[in-house]
């Protein structure tokens, strides 16, 4: 049985969050998938490995559950992270391209939502606020960078092809603009990079943020083509090496920032 997170203590002031690459699905939920929700395509591959790559100083916390459990990205009470917008559920019950995830008559109900809230969703986020509470009281800010990547061409979700990078702050609410400022200047210096576009920041960020309390959120989300292959199986290019060394740019900025902010 797969714990609802893991988590490495860092020393500095950044938190890295990374909510969707386990692969982990308990049996009693698995065998209710169809082939599609079996096949997890809409995995964020690689990342939970790749961020201890680039972490350096900066502590780390990955979900341990697939998104198809529950999503560690949605609001718990089920509102929609985009209204008007096609996005999937707080558990999906379609994947990103809109094909069904669940055999017929095995659809997620009420119950099962509850209970899986209270078992993976509650304990990721409670531990994410204690780490970030424990650096702010060490560092006197605290900074979590949430990470995400997706296949870079979904109709269903967004027109063409999604650039490169994908910075997400929903438009300087979660953090102070000179984070924004670091992020988009990083990414831009090696790849086609969007602020606040189609990806504006998803409700971990804008939950966990309180820049006027020393807490800031930025999230990044990135064209799984930049670094590994968008099919099956699901390997890494590459773009990889590339991709690792921007966002060690992007933490070591990020660490510059906050460090000169709580002077």
């Amino acid at each position: 049985m797969s714990q609802p997170f893991s988590l490495r203590h860092g020393n500095g002031p950044i938190l890295i969050s990374v909510p969707h690459a386990s692969t982990y699905i308990p049996s009693n939920i698995a065998r209710r998938l169809n082939e599609t929700g079996q096949a997890m395509t809409d995995t964020d591959w690689h990342l939970d490995h790749l961020a201890e790559r680039f972490a350096g100083p900066a502590s780390v916390i990955a979900a341990g559950f697939h998104r198809y459990v529950i999503d560690a990205n949605r609001d718990p009470s089920g509102v929609s992270l985009y209204p008007g917008q096609a996005t999937t559920e707080l558990v999906p019950t379609t994947d990103f391209d809109g094909e069904p995830l669940w055999l017929y008559g095995e659809e997620p109900t009420d119950s099962d939502i509850a209970e899986r809230r209270a078992e993976f969703h509650t304990p990721y986020h409670e531990a994410l606020a204690a780490e970030l509470k424990r650096i702010r009281e060490e560092h006197g800010i605290a900074v979590l960078f949430d990470l995400h990547s997706i296949r870079s061409v979904i109709p269903r979700l967004f027109e063409g092809t999604l650039p490169t990078y994908n910075v997400g702050t929903d438009f300087t609410s979660t953090c102070d603009k000179a984070f924004e400022d670091a992020a988009a200047e990083e990414c831009r210096a090696t790849a086609e990079t969007v602020v606040n576009g189609r990806f504006r920041g998803g409700w971990t960020v804008r939950f966990h943020c309180k820049p006027a309390e020393g807490i800031h959120a930025i999230q990044l989300e990135t064209a799984q083509v930049h670094y590994m292959l968008e099919r099956s199986p699901w390997s890494l290019v590459d773009g990889a090496s590339d991709y690792v060394a921007t966002l060690t740019r992007m933490v070591d900025r990020f660490t510059e920032i906050a460090k000169a902010m709580a002077e």
